[in-house]
């Protein structure tokens, strides 16, 4: 019985071993090994790692893109309006080394990073920036973190800004801002209609002024027209002077 006994505990402790410093890491994976506190140039893996007892420990690093959600933001535009603003973030390691020795928690630092940079860069576009050149600000935050993130071994793969959250009040004031802008348009357009009427009514004038008959043609064209409308009546005015010649040229 103690000799059974023995070979279990020599059982459980072979077992421990292997579990202890047999690793396996996946396909996307990648383990960054200390020897007696110095890691290597490069990650291993995939595949079957083998660790020195007492020597050897290994980080796991998984290598996917992670999806993260930025907590909203309260942020300030240039034209002082206050919005809150949440935005996600699509980031992944491709130094797996970096991503362990230059930083703690490489998603944590990341994250706290995206916040601060959102801030910033959306505090300087006014509101119809934040809501109409969304593209714009993606890309300029993008390549912001990027480039901060590069010494830890990240790549930012993209950025979107979810929403943009406006108080009740200036939602108002922004339906009346677009009503006011459409009308201004308006205005501006039927302005435009009616320069560009008088300048061909002032064009048709000089051509009939130097066609001679022109005039009278035109005269009779629109007697015709409204002569079309069984309706109207149409008066033809005759000067006095000659509606007595008229009649002084009959009694002879």
């Amino acid at each position: 019985m103690q000799g059974i006994g023995l070979l279990g505990v020599a059982a459980a402790a072979a077992v421990f071993i292997l579990t202890s410093f047999i690793k396996v890491l996946r396909e996307y994976e990648r383990g960054v090994i200390f020897t007696l506190g110095r890691v290597g140039r490069r990650a291993s893996g995939p595949g079957l790692i083998f660790l020195i007892p007492l020597i050897q420990v290994m980080r796991k690093i998984d290598m996917r893109t992670i999806v993260h959600d930025v907590p909203s933001q309260d942020v300030i535009s240039r034209d002082n309006v206050s919005v809150k603003v949440n935005a996600v973030i699509y980031f992944r390691v491709i130094d797996a080394v970096r991503a362990v020795v230059q930083v703690e928690n490489y998603i944590m630092a990341t994250s706290q990073l995206a916040q601060t940079t959102l801030r910033s860069v959306l505090g300087k576009h006014d509101l119809d920036e934040m809501l109409q050149a969304r593209d714009k600000l993606n890309k300029d935050i993008q390549e912001i973190l990027d480039t901060q993130t590069e010494a830890w071994g990240i790549k930012i793969s993209n950025v979107e800004i979810k929403h943009v959250d406006v108080a009740e009040s200036m939602i108002r004031a922004i339906a009346r801002q677009a009503e006011a802008e459409r009308e201004r348009r308006s205005k501006i357009i039927i302005a435009e209609g009616e320069q560009q009427s008088a300048a061909k009514l002032a064009e048709a004038a000089q051509i009939l002024a130097t066609q001679e008959g022109a005039m009278q043609l035109r005269y009779l064209n629109s007697l015709q027209v409204i002569a079309s409308d069984k309706s109207n009546t149409i008066v033809f005015p005759f000067s006095i002077d000659d509606l007595a010649a008229k009649f002084r040229g009959q009694a002879r």
